[in-house]
């Protein structure tokens, strides 16, 4: 047989091994979660005794369920990503089309540094933050959303900076030279050429960086995460999210109905990702269409 061929074979072979090795343990993750909290999902877990429409239109607080939790993942992600988003993309477009020699490689340096900063450290960066603020605000500012928002936005950054550089330096060539060759400025060609073609892509690291604000429990630990906040009041106000509650759970259960709880929230957790997922990839391409046509 031809060497070549039988190379060839050997690395479709562990290429598709690995792919079914990585399912395979997406699908154990996943059916473990399903046999263990499968049971504890129902309207109580989310609402309590508490009438749902009543919890939907806030008209009363929810107690012992994990609809406060539910909503203060939500908001903290929301506002990390629309934080974070404008900065990583403006940023991600500067390092691929302005910045060149030794800015570019500084920036470059900075931000593969921040990106392997662990989530604790930006904790820590975030509750040191909110104690300086409090000290010099007279005491009217303390861990809240906001600060969770602007410590996960910082985390998720980098992702958004580099996925977006990718996105635009491994476009063609031609793509780069059509649209100015016909007259248009380098904004333009940016704006109605480039960032379109690279929508795609741009879109994979935007849910990621939804995915790691969904997930991460170090940060909002420390900068504004309870157990008991109930519903956010605001964006200076303790909030409850599905990461704590699941870590709160799993370390301080009294029996075994309160820790199918925590796995009935984790499965909570990974539909709400889900579910930001498919409307990430929704607005990608309304975006997308927006700037090919200017709609």
């Amino acid at each position: 047989m031809n060497p070549g061929r039988t190379q060839q074979y050997l690395i479709i072979a562990w290429a598709w091994s690995s792919a079914v090795m990585l399912l395979s343990m997406v699908f154990a993750v996943i059916g473990f979660l399903l046999v263990r909290g499968a049971g504890a999902l129902n309207l109580e877990l989310i609402f309590g005794h508490t009438p749902i429409l009543d919890a939907l239109l806030l008209r009363r607080p929810v107690f012992g369920g994990l609809f406060p939790a539910i909503a203060g993942t939500l908001l903290v992600v929301l506002l990390s990503v629309a934080i974070a988003l404008p900065v990583g993309l403006a940023t991600g477009i500067y390092l691929a089309e302005y910045a060149r020699g030794r800015i570019k490689a500084l920036l470059s340096l900075l931000f593969d540094v921040l990106a392997g900063i662990p989530s604790i450290v930006i904790g820590l960066f975030g509750f040191s933050l909110a104690i300086f603020l409090h000290q010099h605000f007279d005491g009217r500012i303390y861990p809240c959303l906001l600060i969770s928002a602007l410590a996960l936005a910082l985390l998720v950054l980098p992702y958004l900076v580099r996925s977006t550089q990718s996105a635009l330096e491994s476009l063609a060539f031609q793509y780069r030279i059509t649209a100015p060759a016909l007259g248009a400025t380098r904004l333009q060609n940016i704006r109605h050429v480039l960032l379109p073609r690279a929508a795609q892509t741009i879109a994979g690291g935007v849910a990621l960086a939804i995915g790691r604000c969904a997930e991460d429990t170090a940060v909002i630990m420390l900068t504004g995460a309870v157990a008991s906040a109930g519903f956010p009041r605001g964006v200076l106000h303790h909030f409850e999210a599905l990461p704590f509650f699941i870590y709160y759970i799993s370390s301080q259960y009294a029996d075994p109905a309160e820790l199918s709880q925590g796995y009935g929230a984790a499965i909570i957790l990974l539909v709400i990702c889900l579910i930001l997922f498919v409307l990430s990839k929704l607005i990608q391409k309304a975006v997308a269409a927006r700037l090919y046509y200017g709609l």
